[in-house]
C-alpha cells in the first residue's frame, strides 16, 4: 500500500516554471541521459545513510519522472513522490511499482501531513535548487522539515558554489548576488529532436546548507561531495559537483 497525498497547491494562478517545459520537450528522453544511470548505487548509498527498512515511509521531493522513488519502492519502501511538472508526474505513474504514490505540487507547499514521514528525498536538486534564490529555497526546506517524523532523516541534494565558479562553461553566467547560475542548455525530445532551453540554478557553499538546515529544525549529521551516480562519504571540496546533505528532525519549530 502506498501513502495518500493531498491535492496539489499553489499551482493554477502562476507562470508555469521553465523546468515544467524542459519536462515537456523531454519526457521519457529524460531517463536516457547519463547523469540517470546511476540510480540504484545512488538508492543503495541513500538507503544506508537513512537507515531505511521495508515498510517506511518516504517523502520524494522534485520526483521528476520517479527513478528514485521507483527504485525504493521495489524494496519495500512506501513512496510518495511530488513534482511540478505534470508529465514528469505521469511518466512516474504510468510504470509506478506497488508502494509508490505520485503528485503534482510544489515544493513550498507539500501536500503531506506534518510528521507523517520517515524520511525526505531531494534529489537533482528538484525543487529545491530550481526556485531562484531568495526564500524559496528555505520555505522549501521548511515544508521537507515539517513532514519529518521527529528523530526521521532528509538527504538533499544541491549544486556546488565552489564548482561552478572553478569549472565554467562557456556562455554561462553567475549571479553573485543570488548565487544563481544561468546556463543556456540543448536537450533532446523522446525523437532525437533538439531544443535549447534557459536554466537556472541556485548554488550553494557548505556553511550555507548548514545555517538553512538549523534554520528548519534539522541537524546536519553529514555533509559529503558527490556527483550523479558517485555518492560517497567524501569530504566537502572544489572537484565535485553536488554536496550531499544528511540531516535529521529535532522537536517542533517555534
Amino acid at each position: 500500500m502506498g501513502i495518500d497525498l493531498g491535492r496539489s497547491q499553489g499551482l493554477s494562478a502562476r507562470v508555469p516554471h521553465f523546468y515544467e517545459r524542459l519536462a515537456d520537450i523531454v519526457g521519457p528522453a529524460y531517463l536516457r541521459y547519463s547523469f540517470t544511470r546511476g540510480t540504484e548505487s545512488e538508492v543503495t548509498f541513500l538507503a544506508d545513510a537513512l537507515g531505511l527498512a521495508p515498510g517506511h515511509r518516504v517523502l520524494d521531493v522534485g520526483c521528476g519522472p520517479g527513478r528514485h522513488s521507483h527504485a525504493l519502492a521495489r524494496r519495500g519502501i512506501r513512496m510518495a513522490g511530488v513534482d511540478v511538472a505534470q508529465r514528469f508526474v505521469e511518466l512516474a505513474c504510468g510504470d509506478a511499482p506497488d508502494g509508490a504514490a505520485f503528485v503534482r505540487g510544489d515544493a513550498r507547499r507539500l501536500p503531506v501531513a506534518p510528521r507523517s514521514m520517515d524520511a525526505v528525498l531531494c534529489l537533482c536538486q528538484g525543487g529545491f535548487g530550481l526556485l531562484g534564490g531568495g526564500g524559496g529555497e528555505q520555505a522549501a526546506l521548511d515544508g521537507m522539515a515539517d513532514a519529518l517524523r521527529v528523530g526521521g532523516r532528509l538527504a538533499l541534494s544541491a549544486v556546488s558554489a565552489y564548482f561552478v565558479l572553478r569549472y565554467p562553461e562557456q556562455g554561462d553566467t553567475f549571479d553573485a548576488a543570488e548565487g544563481v547560475y544561468h546556463e543556456v542548455a540543448t536537450v533532446r525530445d523522446d525523437e532525437g529532436g533538439q531544443s535549447e532551453l534557459d536554466l537556472w540554478t541556485t548554488c550553494f557553499t557548505p556553511r550555507e546548507l548548514r545555517l538553512m538546515c538549523a534554520r528548519s529544525g534539522l541537524t546536519v549529521l553529514h555533509l559529503w561531495s558527490v556527483g550523479p551516480g558517485r555518492y560517497g562519504r567524501r569530504p566537502p571540496d572544489l572537484d565535485h559537483p553536488e554536496w550531499l546533505v544528511v540531516a535529521e528532525r529535532g522537536q517542533a519549530r517555534e
